[in-house]
């Protein structure tokens, strides 16, 4: 009865190698392919964004950076990602142990608003804003009657660029602790832990990779969010104009050096966030694999 099990299996097993393995002739063609698109898409930009930046000397450059209105855009672009990435932190990591430590009504409702900013353009969640905070808006009257300014000042902004983060480190997080259960939470409140205690030395280091790695996205999102913060910020110059609009009036104003520096620090920022995100899902995908062997 063995024998014709195994015959049985070898030609399947067979079958599906050869139909996931390649020529070498095909596989050279894809990578051949493959790198291309990237060196067109990719590497070329970002070539060009560096070379324009530095087309007329550093001297140019270095006084494009150092301009009032740059160096506002850049204050506002790092306190803007200081203020949302924290309180994205927050959510994500309460978020996701809400949704796989706990059975509750409504958990795959929760999970399915946790993704609509990856579903709606960023324009139309700065215009909900606008519907919700502007003069002739919802609560305009309200805030206006109190002295609260939302829209075309910082918390339109930080608002506007929570919005379109909170996934990255929710959804990170959510199948990491799912993956990992409740053994070891279990284990230590058995052993006299309390909640808070089991989370701080168990839940969270245990995600601590899976935690970095959201951060990262979420941050790099935050500073180069271009679409939901152009619409509440109203573009005052040196006030409201974070660096992706900042580089998008200079080269409306026909300013290519000054636009292409500005650029070149939002491009630096993407490849140190491609450096630092390989890294992080070495670590990341070695802990997980761990996890999942134990």
């Amino acid at each position: 009865m063995a024998d014709p099990e195994i015959k049985s299996y070898e030609p399947h097993h067979e079958s599906q190698s050869a139909a996931v393995t390649e020529s070498r002739p095909v596989k050279a063609v894809l990578m051949a392919f493959a790198f291309a698109f990237l060196a067109v898409f990719l590497l070329l930009p970002l070539i060009v964004v560096f070379h324009e930046a530095l087309a007329k000397g550093a001297g140019a450059y270095t006084e494009a950076l150092s301009s009032p209105d740059t160096r506002s855009a850049i204050r506002l672009t790092l306190l803007v990602a200081a203020i949302s990435v924290p309180l994205n932190v927050v959510f994500g990591i309460s978020a996701a142990w809400a949704i796989a430590k706990f059975e509750f009504k409504g958990k795959a409702f929760l999970t399915t608003l946790i993704d609509l900013p990856f579903s709606v353009s960023p324009v139309i969640s700065g215009l909900v804003y606008v519907l919700l905070f502007g003069a002739q808006g919802l609560l305009g009257a309200w805030l206006k009657a109190h002295g609260i300014v939302i829209l075309f000042a910082v918390p339109g902004i930080v608002l506007a660029t929570i919005f379109v983060t909170f996934p990255f480190v929710a959804r990170e997080l959510i199948p990491l602790m799912q993956e990992q259960g409740n053994g070891d939470e279990e284990a230590a409140l058995s052993l006299g832990a309390s909640g808070w205690q089991a989370f701080w030395y168990v839940t969270l280091p245990n995600v601590k990779w899976g935690l970095l790695y959201g951060v990262l996205l979420c941050n790099a999102r935050a500073m180069g969010e271009f679409g939901a913060v152009s619409v509440v910020s109203g573009h005052i110059r040196g006030l409201t104009n974070t660096m992706p609009l900042h580089v998008e009036i200079l080269y409306n104003e026909y300013n290519a050096v000054g636009a292409f520096a500005v650029a070149s620090l939002l491009a630096g920022l993407a490849l140190v966030t491609l450096v630092l995100k390989t890294l992080l899902e070495m670590r990341y995908g070695a802990e997980l694999a761990a996890a999942r062997g134990h």
